[in-house]
């Protein structure tokens, strides 16, 4: 047992003085309840697990709040006996010196005649209270301990008498909760209620609605799952206790989810492996918080017919009827006659017989307490705070008009948790899932008869069994990729309007004052550095009224005026050491407003009206000394700088909790994996373990990295399709150290191709041909590679189930979507998640979360260019956009299709802008920039390009006419010979020359006829042409 254990005393003397009580004056008014006992006995075994919660449980839950196992509870009139294990004493001892005298005796295993003696004056004391003893009859105690008490009880107890006080127990000391049993109960009846309304229903509605095959046990275990989800149980409707703990939850009762004809409307019923059948639907579950329980059960009809929703109608006025029936001073029966008398006078008296045999009963510490079992025989009296569960229901139906083969005969149950009160109805504490006929029935066959079938098309016979999407619009496999479907580019075009709008309205609704940063940079807070504080700190040479640089303190402390004033080493700017004769001038200038320093140097001033000192220079004949002195106010300076970016650098970096180690079990591991980024900069496998709260990797070295779940974002599995690595990817919330580096995304992988190849040629080779070798190769590859796939799978779902109440499953990358573009320096290959941006495979990683994302913006998008490049705007503007670069052009139009399915607002433009001065703006003013449109700039800026080029187009259209006589001319023109170029450079040199062409060309032929050459010339002219 825990350390942690402590009884409440008070409440334990309160609740044993109840019982006492009760008790004596049930002895005084004629023993109609304890029957006559003397002494009451509640003996516990060891504990079990799978054993049915019995009364000797629920009296230990009760008085001590724990169940303790190997005990033995002997009551006396007088006082109260405890026989229990030594290490259990310890926990009882402070229950002592109450009202009721605690004895507490030690059982030891090791000790059998001690045991003996304790067992022996057990018996002595029952038998001196009296001949009569009570047991609980119908429970067995199992274990050596109950069998040891049985062997003396049975050789030594002959002469007493054994009454059973099961049902004494529930009336005077279960039956009846206090104020805090009751808040338990009711918190117990939220969270199932919870469970009933907010998740169940919503599940069972989708799989109605997408016409799903799933089965009962499916959603059982959905159900099931639910509890250990923090995050569920903080978000209901019905508001919890502040300090609700969903850890404390156990299943009592299902979940139950039955269709289909086979209905069983016991506790013990359980979900079958039939699919969900759209009829009648019978769901039911039961919570245990506290130790206290609750239970509620719905039946959910899809389109009943009006016999069907008839008989519901009378089942939900039994219901009623038992439920204001049920108040203090009421006998049992007449609640369950009650109910029978309604059925009678209905319209459908014959349900009687349908009508069950046991209309709920008592519940609490117990799920079912048979004591208070509404049947028509139970002459229990109910009163003021007792706790019962209202089971109406009706049995096997017989549907005179059925939907289908299923729906023959049905069954029908409404179950809630109500409280006793006086003079009042009683308090319904399920009353938060209705189950009124508007809530529970579920109408989707008008739906479908009112919606009009649509018109087959007619088919095309000329294309017989080729497809359609077979047929394109482009001869040419590359031209493929670049055409656009008007289509879907118009559907984007509407959908994106809808996106811009809907971030202009929330844009300004969230900067709906005018609030940002002065000049759009994120204002630097002011802050002080203390030196010293007191006197008795600074360093002893500071008498000696001489410069003095305290490197412990980074300061410097300087005689002014005859004292020592110190000077942190954060308000030094520089410091100088300048010759002039035989004297050495130091130099050290301060940090002051005004200075035009760099941005980086530039800090915030309280006060920057107020006087400041800008420098002071020292005069000294020790030379070397004042050259040692600048020499030390520079490294202090330089050390000083260096801290202070480490500190910014490391100032997101966590400090994570401790990791709460697997104990009692082998943690699941995953073997021979390398990480990245890799400890001390060495590639050195190691395994991954889950442990309770988080990851553990070890290396070979037994070097150690721990990562909780609470500090992750987004868990990935890549697998090693198309890739030379399978991995499983951890992106942080915030960074943790990995050796000297800080690290926000951690990767455990292992590589896919390192088989070995056979290149020697073995002994097989000599009885194989061709190429068997290389493809059993190739088949082992595959088959490694898949194995491998599934073993990583198989353990990111292991830490998602470890994992569960933070939120976040595996998310695995699509790679049809993904697209090559330059995040960083190296051209990746880009994959989209369900939640993010991913590139995974080289380092460094990148993440990009969809939901922080603002915009993206497509820039250098223009006929002509191969690549273009994506902006990712944050919607934390403070944050810097993201740019993936140089991503090919026939991937436009499947990353805006992708940007537009996740409904991220985009827009494009033919230029790069300049995001730093734009984001600048941004931070400045951000109610002003939504007031002024927004992101809207950016798209009237592609919108305005879009009418330049179609202006520029526009200038280069010619008439058909034009372009016919132009071609004419074009070809009149190519039937050129060798004088073509003659005749072109003739107008050009017309008027500078002085004889026209025709006398040039008289001349040349005069010329030819006197070198013999006309003929060969011509000749070879004939040949030519």
């Amino acid at each position: 047992m825990a350390e942690e254990v402590e009884i409440d005393s008070q409440t334990f003397h309160s609740r044993l003085s109840t019982l006492t009580q009760a008790w004596k004056a049930d002895r005084r008014s004629g023993d109609a309840l304890f029957g006559g006992a003397g002494s009451l006995v509640v003996l516990m075994g060891k504990n079990e697990e799978s054993a049915p919660y019995h009364k000797n449980k629920a009296i230990h839950s009760w008085l001590l709040g724990y169940e303790f196992p190997a005990t033995l509870l002997l009551f006396t009139p007088e006082a109260l006996w405890i026989v229990t294990t030594a290490k259990k004493a310890r926990y009882l001892e402070p229950l002592k010196g109450g009202k009721t005298p605690i004895e507490i005796l030690k059982y030891s295993q090791k000790d059998t005649e001690q045991n003996l003696r304790h067992f022996e004056k057990c018996l002595d004391l029952m038998k001196a209270s009296g001949k009569k003893v009570g047991i609980l009859a119908k429970v067995t105690a199992a274990g050596p301990f109950a069998e040891e008490w049985r062997k003396v009880y049975g050789d030594r107890a002959k002469d007493l008498e054994e009454v059973d006080i099961t049902a004494a127990l529930s009336i005077a000391a279960l039956s009846v909760k206090d104020e805090t049993e009751l808040r338990n109960m009711r918190d117990s009846a939220r969270a199932s209620t919870g469970l009933m309304t907010e998740f169940f229903v919503e599940e069972m509605s989708e799989v109605l609605d997408e016409e799903k095959k799933v089965t009962h046990k499916q959603l059982s275990d959905k159900i099931e799952g639910k509890i250990d989800e923090t995050k569920f149980f903080h978000s209901l409707k019905s508001k919890l206790a502040a300090d609700f703990d969903n850890k404390q939850l156990d299943w009592i009762y299902g979940p139950v989810v039955q269709s289909g004809g086979n209905y069983d409307l016991k506790l013990t019923a359980q979900s079958d492996e039939n699919n969900l059948h759209a009829g009648t639907i019978i769901a039911g579950l039961g919570l245990r918080y506290k130790s206290y329980c609750s239970m509620i059960a719905r039946t959910y009809l899809v389109d009943p017919n009006d016999a069907q929703e008839g008989t519901y109608k009378l089942l939900l006025d039994v219901h009623e009827a038992m439920i204001k029936g049920a108040r203090e001073g009421v006998a049992i029966k007449d609640l369950y006659n009650k109910a029978v008398s309604v059925i009678k006078a209905s319209k459908k008296p014959e349900l009687e017989k349908h009508f069950v045999k046991t209309a709920g009963g008592g519940i609490g510490l117990e799920t079912k307490d048979v004591v208070l079992a509404i049947n028509a025989k139970n002459t229990k009296v109910l009163k003021d705070g007792m706790t019962l569960y209202i089971s109406s229901g009706f049995t096997d139906v017989e549907n005179r008009q059925p939907q289908d083969k299923k729906s023959k005969t049905y069954s029908l149950l409404v179950t809630d948790t109500i409280r006793i009160r006086r003079d009042q109805d009683p308090a319904v504490f399920t009353n938060g899932a209705a189950s009124d006929t508007g809530s529970v029935c579920f109408f989707f066959k008008d739906e479908e008869e009112e919606a009009k079938p649509k018109k087959e098309s007619k088919k095309d016979p000329k294309v017989g069994a080729v497809a359609a999407s077979n047929i394109t619009k482009t001869k040419l496999r590359q031209d493929r990729p670049g055409q656009i479907d008007e289509g879907a580019e118009a559907r984007r075009r509407e959908h994106q309007k809808e996106l811009s709008q809907k971030k202009q309205q929330e844009g300004l609704a969230m900067y709906s004052e005018a609030v940002g940063d002065e000049d759009g940079i994120a204002q630097k807070k002011f802050k002080k550095f203390e030196s010293y504080k007191r006197d008795n700190q600074f360093p002893s040479k500071v008498k000696d009224l001489a410069v003095v640089v305290d490197e412990k303190a980074s300061t410097i402390v300087l005689p002014i005026m005859g004292r020592p004033v110190p000077f942190h080493i954060q308000t030094v700017k520089n410091a100088s050491k300048t010759d002039e004769g035989e004297f050495a001038y130091l130099r050290i200038n301060f940090l002051s407003p005004g200075q035009g320093v760099g941005r980086k140097d530039d800090q915030p001033f309280e006060d920057p009206t107020a006087h400041f000192v800008r420098s002071l220079t020292f005069r000294s004949r020790d030379i070397e000394r004042m050259g040692q002195i600048a020499d030390q106010i520079t490294n202090l300076r330089k050390n000083a700088v260096r801290k202070e970016q480490e500190k910014k650098e490391l100032e997101d970096v966590v400090e994570q909790d401790k990791l709460a180690e697997v104990r009692n079990r082998r943690p699941q591991r995953l073997e021979n994996v390398f990480v990245r980024p890799a400890m001390d900069g060495k590639r050195i496998s190691g395994e991954v373990e889950i442990h309770q709260n988080g990851l553990r990797y070890i290396d070979h070295r037994g070097s150690k990295i721990d990562i909780l779940f609470s500090n992750v974002k987004h868990l990935f599995f890549q697998p090693c399709t198309h890739e030379l690595i399978v991995i499983i990817h951890v992106h942080l919330k915030n960074p943790i150290m990995i050796g000297k580096k800080k690290a926000k995304d951690v990767q455990f992988y292992r590589e896919a191709t390192d088989m070995p190849h056979d290149e020697t040629g073995n002994r097989k080779r000599k009885h194989r041909y061709g190429d068997e070798e290389e493809f059993e190769q190739e088949q082992e590859e595959r088959r490694r590679r898949a194995q491998l796939d599934k073993d990583f799978k198989r353990f990111a779902e292991d830490i998602q189930q470890a994992a569960r109440d933070e939120g976040w499953g595996v998310d695995i990358p699509f790679r049809e979507l993904g697209f090559n573009g330059v995040p960083n320096r190296s051209n990746v290959y880009m994959q989209p998640t369900a939640d993010c941006l991913v590139q995974l495979t080289e380092p460094p990683f990148t993440v990009l979360t969809l939901d922080e994302i603002e915009i993206a913006h497509l820039e250098r998008v223009q006929f002509g260019l191969k690549n273009f490049d994506m902006v990712f705007v944050f919607k934390d503007f403070h944050r810097p956009p993201v740019h993936i670069n140089t991503i090919p052009m026939e991937s436009l139009e499947p990353v805006k299709e992708w940007l537009d399915s996740i409904n991220i607002a985009y827009s494009e433009g033919p230029l790069n802008l300049n995001w730093s001065t734009i984001m600048k703006t941004i931070t400045a003013d951000p109610h002003q920039f939504f007031k002024d449109g927004g992101w809207s700039f950016l798209a009237a800026e592609s919108d305005d390009e879009g009418e330049d080029d179609e202006e520029e187009e526009s200038a280069f259209e010619m008439s058909e006419s034009e372009l016919a006589v132009s071609e004419g001319s074009s070809d009149d023109e190519s039937d050129f010979d060798d004088d073509a170029s003659a005749d072109e450079g003739s107008a050009a040199s017309e008027e500078s020359a002085g004889e026209d062409w025709d006398e040039l060309e008289k001349k040349a032929k005069k010329k030819d006829r006197e070198g013999g050459l006309e003929d060969e010339d011509s000749g070879g002219r004939k040949r030519k042409r």
